[in-house]
């Protein structure tokens, strides 16, 4: 690392984004397909109905208390979500604590077909919130471990970020040049283009990501001030968390609940419950705590605290005061649950520009190392062989693996054992499969046929769909249900992009053999065209 400011950023932008970049295109992919993760929960649970009866927030309230008191008297805590936007379309219920044969320990919970007021009948999936989480759980990892090594790779990713645009003076100024057809400085100017054009995103959703886990990585600092037994009154004084009662041990029936919901929303607007919980139901230290509807970023969390038995009001209160409203509004950007539809549109595309983003850069570093391992600098040619291998499974074979998750649920027989955990095996399984095949096969051959591969398995996907429910796009389009009719949209343009990419790729490599190129810097191994090498601060 020496010269000045410039060289040294790029040097530091080169080296923090290599050694995680694999890792970063999951956690971006798979957040970024969270943002839909409702609408991919409906499409994998085909048994339920396409357009579900309309029901209120009040009704919805009423239908899942009435199912909560038949199939869990003796539980400790009740909690209802009425229907509450996009991603909350049905009533959901849990429960747990307590005793007798509903209670115990261990959270249950249950989705209700509003027709019956009975638990909808589905099959065992992880749906979309599986797939959403993979991108912080990492699945197979403790939690504790999963959380440590996102915190790392979301650091290394802001330091990339911020090192990418002081290295790149020109920067603002390339988002409008985009020079084609001159292989390696087109996929530079491809590289800043999607860099530029999501820059405030990328900042944003990478710094919230570490805010999100910010009292894991400053545990020390809770404990200094708390002490090692004092995190659960740190938690109590920074969230606001309801001090609820022991039980009393005496019965009381709970207030009714309509003038608890009438009050809601005289004070919150329209539909203003995300969750209702109710602590101790039918003693009489019971508690009814609403939680707000996220209707912005500061809003998520806001809540009511109503005596149960009483129904008086015991306390209220927003997010959008307090020391901790800066990490609300973070969390709240990161999340995106407030987004409508159009804005959603606009999280999940610049998701998508993330992702290309990283993917590009990895490309671009390793063709540029190439060179230089050729030329006996840098690099071992062994390690640019790993490296080059680990592109092609990841860039490329990561959507095969999101694709064959799909495929699963469609595929694995209803009533099998851990069906959800195999869908998500599937997922790792065929993902695993891509980064071997580049092992047996060369490395060009093998972006063309994992490229292939994921164009087959997504632009299959609505034809997966008609042959196996009746939920395909000549149901779900009249129906209006464009949850389930998007996501088989979605999914054929996605297959069409992949086929198109390919091709792209083929067609250029015949053009470097038929020119007798095919010897120089992008060489067999390299999914770039070639073209005149990138100065030595381009691209890392």
């Amino acid at each position: 690392m020496k010269g000045g400011l410039r060289q040294s950023m790029a040097w530091l932008h080169t080296w923090t984004g290599l050694p995680v970049g694999w890792v970063l295109f999951f956690i971006f992919l798979t957040g970024t397909l969270g943002y839909f993760d409702s609408e991919i929960d409906q499409w994998m649970r085909p048994e339920a109905p396409l357009a579900p009866p309309t029901l209120t927030q009040a009704d919805g309230l009423a239908l899942g208390l009435a199912r909560l008191e038949q199939v869990a008297p003796h539980a400790s805590r009740w909690t209802v979500f009425p229907p509450s936007g996009h991603d909350v379309p049905h009533v959901t219920i849990s429960w747990s604590g307590g005793t007798g044969a509903a209670g115990g320990p261990q959270r249950r919970s249950e989705t209700l077909d509003a027709a019956t007021g009975g638990p909808f009948r589905t099959r065992a999936t992880g749906g979309g919130q599986t797939l959403y989480q993979l991108h912080y759980t990492l699945y197979y990892l403790p939690a504790a471990a999963a959380r440590w090594l996102v915190g790392v790779c979301s650091m290394l990713m802001l330091v990339a970020i911020v090192s990418g645009v002081i290295t790149h003076k020109r920067i603002f100024a390339d988002f409008f040049t985009f020079r084609p057809r001159q292989g390696q400085r087109s996929w530079l100017d491809f590289h800043n283009l999607l860099s530029v054009t999501a820059l405030p995103f990328h900042l944003v959703i990478t710094y919230s990501g570490l805010v999100f886990f910010v009292f894991t990585y400053m545990s020390p600092v809770l404990d200094a001030t708390y002490g090692s037994d004092g995190r659960d009154r740190f938690f109590d004084e920074a969230f606001r968390n309801p001090e609820i009662p022991p039980p009393a041990g005496a019965a009381a029936p709970l207030a009714p609940l309509v003038p608890l919901y009438d009050l809601a929303e005289r004070h919150w607007g329209p539909a203003p419950v995300r969750a209702a919980s109710f602590y101790n139901p039918g003693d009489r230290n019971a508690r009814v705590v609403f939680t707000r509807t996220h209707v912005d970023p500061v809003s998520n969390g806001g809540r009511m605290v109503f005596d149960g038995a009483t129904g008086e009001l015991l306390d209220r209160f927003d997010r959008r005061t307090g020391p901790m409203v800066v990490n609300h509004a973070l969390l709240g950007l990161h999340e995106g649950l407030f987004a409508g539809p159009v804005l959603r549109w606009i999280y999940f595309l610049t998701g998508l520009l993330g992702t290309a983003m990283i993917g590009t850069g990895l490309v671009l570093w390793t063709v540029k190392r190439k060179a230089k391992a050729a030329a006996g600098n840098g690099l071992s040619p062994s390690a640019i062989r790993v490296i080059e291998r680990l592109n092609v499974g990841t860039i490329a074979g990561l959507p095969v693996g999101v694709a064959a998750y799909f495929w699963a649920n469609r595929l694995l027989p209803v009533e099998m054992a851990d069906r959800a955990a195999w869908e998500v095996h599937a997922l790792f399984l065929a993902w695993l499969a891509m980064l071997l095949l580049p092992w047996v096969r060369p490395v060009r051959r093998a972006w063309l046929d994992t490229l292939g591969l994921a164009a087959i398995a997504y632009a299959a996907l609505p034809v997966l769909n008609a042959l196996t429910t009746d939920q395909h796009l000549g149901n779900s389009i009249p129906a209006g249900a464009w949850a389930v009719a998007g996501f088989d949209l979605t999914a054929f343009a996605a297959g069409l992009g992949f086929g198109l990419a390919a091709l792209y790729l083929r067609r250029h490599w015949a053009g470097a053999a038929a020119a007798g190129r095919s010897g120089d810097l992008a060489d067999r191994s390299s999914p770039l065209p070639a073209a005149t090498p990138l100065p030595e601060d381009a691209a890392g």
